[in-house]
């Protein structure tokens, strides 16, 4: 006996919509055994994971300081996959538009500039996150060469140059002899937006970019040239659309918004440039891409929701006692199930026996 999996000829719309649902349950689901198996009460422990992040005003600051760079990321992350361009190096991409940034308030740092420095600093980013996009996307276009595995492996390169150099040329030397740059002045830093100091611009930039990318993808040329290439790249070519120039785009932007989204970070809640500046957000956010439907709407809700499992890793850290990498495997347990019901959307279990026609 053989199980195959045979394409189904269309599938449903509601079962396209529900198919993040029922991931997101089974997660729980699961999340709830595992807690069952290692000796904690279920309820308590989704208790502390989704619900007591949500009870106070502090935490539900923290959700938008948390939400703000995977939903950018993820929307970056939307339009390469939408046109069959897998770019798994979004996490190189954000410590690079950071470096980037940092640059700026480095080199300006004690000099008394204005508040312009921060823009400054943004652009910076979203130019430096460009342009390591650019790289993997380049190799493919020009050489055919797998974008999975050139965007990965800049993962590493740019950890590395970012290790350098918070412990060599940029270490604070006021520093104590820690691995960090200068803290930032307070013109290459974002303003705070509450009492706490933690609501930021940031918060809105994400907001503009949703709205930004779900009118580009929904109203214009290049969203329409985006979804044909993804979809029926033949018919595209017939069209006249340049498939290797729309993956220089796709890459292009992708790498801005990480690289938005690694100076936000940098300039907003950490304040100087660190050896670790990101807990995953480049990899968790290819899970909200696709848990968001690869919708820019969708990717909203999606964030909020994947940064609700980080807040809520935290307070099980305290209140359970348990390690941070039980929030990993609640995401790596999301990702498995959002892949398998899109599966069983477009394709159908078939049992067979061995030797009998298919």
């Amino acid at each position: 006996m053989r199980l195959t999996l045979e394409r189904r000829t269309q599938a449903g719309m509601w079962a396209s919509l529900a198919s993040p649902i029922l991931a997101v349950v089974l997660t729980l689901v699961f999340g709830a055994l595992l807690f069952s198996l290692i000796g904690i009460p279920p309820l308590a422990a989704l208790t502390v994971y989704f619900l007591s992040p949500l009870a106070d005003l502090w935490a539900l600051e923290e959700l938008t300081v948390k939400a703000a760079p995977l939903i950018l990321i993820a929307l970056g992350l939307a339009p390469c996959y939408l046109s069959n361009n897998w770019n798994i190096g979004a996490e190189g991409q954000l410590v690079m538009g950071a470096v980037a940034g940092s640059a700026v308030a480095i080199a300006t740092h004690g000099q008394g500039h204005g508040s312009y420095i921060v823009w400054l600093m943004l652009a910076a980013g979203v130019l430096g996150g460009a342009a390591y996009g650019l790289i993997p996307a380049v190799l493919k276009a020009r050489f055919g060469v797998s974008e999975i595995l050139t965007s990965l492996m800049l993962v590493y390169v740019a950890d590395l140059l970012l290790d350098y150099l918070v412990r060599g040329p940029w270490r604070d030397p006021k520093g104590f002899n820690f691995p960090t740059s200068v803290s930032f002045g307070l013109e290459a830093r974002l303003p705070g937006l509450s009492e706490t100091g933690r609501l930021h611009p940031g918060f809105f930039l994400m907001l503009l970019a949703v709205a930004l990318l779900a009118f580009m993808l929904a109203r214009t040329l290049k969203g329409f040239e985006i979804r044909l290439v993804g979809e029926a790249p033949r018919a595209a070519r017939f069209g006249g659309f340049d498939d290797k120039r729309l993956t220089l785009f796709v890459f292009a932007l992708s790498g801005a918004l990480a690289g938005l989204a690694g100076i936000i970070e940098v300039a907003g809640p950490i304040g100087n440039l660190q050896p670790t500046i990101s807990p995953g957000y480049g990899f968790t956010a290819i899970i909200v891409a696709f848990l968001g439907r690869l919708n820019p709407f969708g990717i909203l809700i999606a964030g909020f929701f994947l940064a609700l499992t980080f807040i809520g890793g935290e307070n099980a850290q305290i209140a359970l006692r348990l390690p941070l990498d039980v929030t990993r495997v609640f995401q790596g347990l999301l990702l498995f199930f959002v892949l398998a019901c899109d599966t069983l959307i477009l394709y159908r279990l078939r049992v067979t026996r061995e030797g009998a026609p298919a």
